[in-house]
């Protein structure tokens, strides 16, 4: 089954999160696998479990609680997200699995635009010379999953110093700009997403 590609620009966190919530609750064993690719509006992100003691100065950039795994993260333009809405049962794939496949799918594009990054396993997402650029956030219902990855390409991450990012106090990020690569965000979510398809589909 073909997985479906859908392409929504600069979007607002809120109704993207309840389309994949929507999306998930509708789907049935017949429903193929889609992949969204987006930027989000300014916003800060709140896991399920996500303390508010990591937001030191959110300021004027809103905050929302959703339901994803994880601690705070930071969301703008310039960011590429994706969000795999996958059949896990169907690709038997289990959620370590599937945190590794994603990881390994930024990890692969990033290697085509000649930067070397790596997971770490008690820290999800993917690092360069330990500066994070790739977060991970996930939730698993119906054996299907939403939310996704965010992948850092030419943003302001000045956000990112107002909080302690994915709830570690001295985490810092990074983005591609800062290795002199300059690409757009949809075309830094080519090798990305054929990666990711790549891999469901082995």
């Amino acid at each position: 089954m073909p997985v479906i590609i859908r392409e929504f620009g600069l979007q607002p966190y809120e109704d993207i999160w309840h389309a994949m919530q929507q999306f998930t609750l509708e789907r049935t064993n017949e429903t193929p696998d889609e992949i969204w690719v987006l930027e989000h509006l300014p916003v800060y992100t709140l896991g399920l479990n996500g303390k508010r003691e990591h937001l030191l100065d959110p300021g004027v950039v809103p905050v929302i609680q959703c339901d994803r795994g994880g601690q705070v993260t930071y969301h703008g333009p310039g960011q590429l997200v994706i969000y795999p809405l996958l059949d896990i049962k169907r690709l038997k794939l289990n959620i370590r699995q599937l945190v590794t496949l994603l990881e390994q799918s930024m990890i692969t594009a990033l290697n085509q635009f000649g930067l070397t990054a790596v997971a770490k396993p008690e820290a999800p997402g993917v690092y360069i010379n330990d500066k994070k650029i790739g977060s991970i956030g996930l939730r698993i219902k119906n054996n299907s999953s939403y939310h996704g990855i965010s992948l850092n390409n030419n943003m302001d991450l000045t956000p990112f110093e107002h909080i302690n990012t994915c709830g570690f106090r001295d985490l810092k990020v990074t983005q591609l700009a800062e290795f002199g690569i300059t690409v757009s965000t949809g075309t830094l979510a080519l090798p990305v997403v054929r990666a990711i398809n790549t891999a469901i589909s082995l």
